[in-house]
């Protein structure tokens, strides 16, 4: 595939009003925890498409809804961001050509070509937001779409996009977001009732040693297999995973489909039966605190659960048990747990010179795995006035270990997984991957 990049330029909020007097919003302590990083998705679009002055338009409306895409990380004297200055700096915004089909070049699986179809993720990328549109001789779109994961959580970033989308076809923005950054104070007295050092946080000795310990691996030996997984497997396996739960609720698909892939990532690594193996999994507060934050609360909001074993018993006991262990943790991720964390990451982090353990320099998980869902995301309704995308995926990351859960293009409720694995690993995945057993 031969790209043209056509323009690269900056784009700013059009306020048809008033324009926003705060210079800027304080960081939260869950946007201080998350990861320092962009995140990228792509859609793709057949025809016909509107013209690019149009999603372009559109972008300008919803950023002056959403100004902190539109603004800069403000640091504090030791290089750590601690605020968005709203200060309208604008967004990224690049238009390219391909020369071919859109069929031709668009994997259904993650393959490297697809980082063409976005802006660069340096960590020097200054722009909190960057958007690419690609045009393909076919008259199909493909927009990749990066946002630093500090500004906003998944569930934020979706509701930008639907918004977006809103603004192209000429609608009134809904939801509108809910801004505040402030409503996460601690009590007073703190009260930290669970651990959150090594949890949450680490000392920079022991992230330092970590990443240390990474750089013998060969990244290039990484490959991101995707897997499909049917509704009528999904139920099988939901079945299989409940069958010893008694009289008690059955599980989720999610809890039994991580359980599922839990085990069969970890048979086919070949890890030591002695070795701790566990799951970050993450965990939407909006819900889970009380009073409830509502889904409009526009920045980050989410924790993880760590389900831990080791790995004898993760393989040696069914499914029910492994699925057991992801339920428990996730559910002890609860208001309690949350408050706790807001307590001990407003009066202690600072005092212990403690840093986030969430990093995406961290490209080898093994034995532990992570798992991102997009399952409860309206990411298909970013409709810029033609319809809606028949594909919507990550970029390409190969972080051994770091899945993305995403509803499947075909609609039916149906699951894709993007797991990185090392290639060596992969055939022995692939074989059992299927298998309810």
């Amino acid at each position: 595939m031969k790209m043209r990049i056509e323009s690269s330029r900056i784009v700013k909020p059009i306020y048809e009003e008033i324009s926003p007097t705060k210079s800027h919003i304080s960081l939260s302590v869950f946007d201080k925890v998350t990861y320092d990083a962009h995140i990228a998705i792509i859609y793709a679009y057949r025809p016909p498409t509107p013209p690019n002055t149009a999603i372009e338009l559109g972008l300008q409306k919803a950023l002056t809804i959403y100004p902190e895409f539109a603004g800069r990380l403000g640091k504090d004297e030791h290089g750590n961001p601690v605020n968005i200055l709203l200060n309208d700096e604008g967004v990224r915004f690049v238009e390219a050509s391909a020369n071919s089909t859109l069929d031709q070049v668009m994997p259904y699986k993650p393959s490297p070509s697809l980082l063409n179809l976005h802006p660069s993720l340096n960590d020097d990328v200054k722009e909190l937001v960057q958007v690419q549109l690609t045009r393909f001789t076919c008259g199909s779109l493909a927009v990749g779409f990066t946002s630093n994961h500090m500004i906003a959580d998944g569930q934020s970033t979706s509701n930008f996009l639907v918004a977006w989308g809103q603004a192209c076809r000429g609608l009134r923005v809904n939801p509108i977001p809910l801004h505040d950054r402030t409503i996460f104070n601690p009590r007073n007295p703190p009260l930290v009732e669970n651990e959150h050092k090594g949890v949450e946080f680490t000392s920079k000795l022991v992230k330092k040693e970590h990443l240390l310990n990474q750089a013998h691996h060969i990244l290039e030996d990484i490959v991101v297999h995707k897997v499909h997984f049917t509704i009528e497997f999904l139920a099988k396996l939901k079945a299989k995973a409940s069958s010893m739960n008694g009289n008690n609720k059955p599980y989720s698909t999610f809890e039994s489909l991580i359980a599922h892939l839990w085990r069969g990532i970890t048979k086919a690594r070949g890890r030591n039966a002695f070795e701790t193996t566990q799951i970050r999994i993450a965990v939407n507060g909006r819900a889970r605190l009380n009073p409830r934050i509502p889904n409009e609360y526009f920045g980050n909001l989410v924790l993880w659960a760590f389900p831990t074993t080791k790995v004898k018993d993760l393989l040696r006991e069914p499914l029910p048990h492994a699925t057991k262990l992801i339920h428990d943790a996730v559910t002890k991720v609860n208001n309690n747990y949350f408050r706790s964390f807001i307590d001990f990451a407003n009066t202690k982090v600072k005092e212990q010179d403690l840093i986030p353990t969430a990093d995406m320099n961290d490209h080898i998980l093994g034995p532990n795995l992570e798992v991102d869902s997009w399952l409860g995301f309206p990411f298909y309704d970013l409709d810029f006035g033609t319809g809606c995308p028949y594909i919507f995926m990550p970029s390409y990351f190969p972080v051994e270990g770091g899945m993305f859960f995403l509803p499947s293009f075909v609609g039916d409720g149906s699951i894709d997984v993007f797991i990185p694995l090392f290639q060596d690993n992969l055939p022995t995945f692939k074989k059992i991957c299927y298998s309810l057993d």
